[in-house]
């Protein structure tokens, strides 16, 4: 179980493969996800333990050569952020009471929102996208009764409103199954 979450997301692809590779080398982490990002970037996100985590971002960044776009270290991540990021949740009974959808405009943003929004409401985060086919931006769909949902999205938006990463936010009441089938 990690209890931190890193992420580094680049401005070079190269700088990237660098990065993860300093990371690695630097702590007993686990890379959760490393690939390239539209448009043109790379992004590194790794999990461990939270002293692990940090000494492998800062090896990474020391390594970055100027490319770093972005940064998140998340310690003490919610236990159910990391099934979501894999796209390993099992859909609860009420899914189709209330959907919540916080888009942002990076990855950090995006796993930090998730992780405040569980931490505020009795939610189930069914998915959080990271920056993959579209346009490097972020999404996270969450589930559950429409005041949980509520507070979740608000709590989640609140938490990124200084770092001016929010994009949009929706809560949808009464959804569509057909609508998770697509996204789920």
């Amino acid at each position: 179980m990690h209890t931190a979450v890193g992420i580094v997301e680049l401005s070079s692809i190269a700088a990237g493969f660098k990065v993860q590779d300093a990371m690695l080398k630097a702590a007993d982490i686990e890379i959760l996800n490393a690939r390239t990002i539209c448009p043109g970037k790379y992004l590194v996100v790794v999990g461990g333990r939270t002293a692990n985590v940090q000494a492998a971002m800062d090896a990474g960044k020391r390594k970055s050569n100027g490319f770093v776009v972005d940064t998140l270290y998340l310690p003490n991540i919610d236990e159910r952020v990391l099934p979501a990021l894999s796209g390993c949740v099992p859909l609860p009974e009420n899914y189709t009471r209330a959907l919540g959808v916080i888009e942002t405009f990076s990855a950090a943003g995006c796993l930090e929102a998730a992780d405040a929004a569980v931490k505020a409401a009795q939610v189930t985060l069914l998915r959080v996208h990271l920056a993959m086919a579209i346009g490097g931006k972020g999404f996270l769909l969450l589930s559950g009764e429409v005041t949980a949902v509520e507070t979740a999205v608000e709590a989640g938006c609140m938490r990124i409103k200084d770092n001016a990463t929010l994009v949009n936010r929706e809560v949808i009441t009464g959804v569509s199954k057909e609508l998770f089938q697509e996204f789920i």
